[in-house]
């Protein structure tokens, strides 16, 4: 139980922790007043916390998969506003100054929907383990070391990001968001299969021999990636499909502040 609870949590706690971290970098560098992430962290337990006291409801929701699609809505919300904030980066230092205000939003709405999603799955395995005698106990140790380690891990990226230039850093902070994002397109198309709103089918590989899901490794890529040992074709596609998408928004953006940039 304690180690259940240690990698359950660590999962949830790396993903969200590694998206403020890189944030956090990205303000640093683009020199504007910090989101109110104090505010976004307390909104998104906040929202954490209404997710499970209305568990039951949302459970009956749509024939019994209500939590999934729930779920697939936060993940869907969180990649588009990572769209969007890729975007205004791309936008140029010209008209930077336009952007810094619809940033910290974005950034705040993408922290806010980040810890209610991870919250929400923490307080949900807490749940399951009501009147198990002994278990909370284990339970909340493993939780306690799991949190320690995913917020040290995240503390210890923001500051190896701070290490490199402004340029290197927000040119790998913006990739790396787009694969935590096309990672969180890839969990969500794997709750509509659960749901049977997608049809399930066989996976094109299988690497648990040699990269469990269960290892550390395969929980950080988990995290950050949404790593699958045994995806299937529609996951593969919906995960490349959404890295094409920030690709293109990134170049549409980019493009558009060379004209704006170019007129006189």
């Amino acid at each position: 139980m304690l180690i259940d609870s240690v990698i359950i949590v660590l999962r949830e706690i790396l993903e969200a922790a590694f998206l403020l971290s890189l944030l956090l970098a990205m303000t640093h560098f683009l020199g504007m007043t910090a989101p109110r992430f104090r505010a976004a962290i307390l909104l998104g337990l906040g929202g954490a916390i209404l997710f499970n006291v209305t568990l039951r409801a949302v459970f009956d929701w749509f024939d019994g998969v209500g939590y999934e699609l729930a779920n697939v809505g936060a993940q869907i919300l969180t990649y588009l506003a990572i769209l969007a904030i890729v975007g205004l980066l791309m936008r140029g230092r010209r008209a930077r100054h336009r952007t810094l205000t619809p940033l910290r939003w974005l950034m705040t709405a993408t922290v806010a929907l980040a810890i209610t999603r991870e919250g929400a799955e923490i307080l949900l395995y807490f749940s399951s383990l009501k009147g198990q005698t002994g278990a909370i106990s284990d339970a909340m140790t493993g939780a306690v070391i799991g949190a320690g380690v995913g917020f040290s891990a995240g503390t210890l990226f923001y500051y190896l990001q701070l290490t490199q230039g402004p340029t290197r850093t927000l040119r790998t902070a913006a990739i790396l968001l787009v694969l935590v994002g096309s990672g969180m397109c890839a969990q969500a198309t794997l709750l509509l299969i659960q749901a049977d709103w997608l049809p399930a089918q066989a996976p094109l590989w299988n690497s648990s021999g040699w990269l469990p899901e269960s290892s550390p490794l395969g929980q950080l890529l988990y995290a950050l990636i949404g790593y699958e040992a045994t995806p299937s074709p529609l996951v593969v596609g919906v995960w490349l499909a959404s890295i094409a998408c920030a690709l293109l928004v990134a170049l549409a953006c980019r493009r558009l502040a060379a004209v704006n940039t170019a007129a006189p």
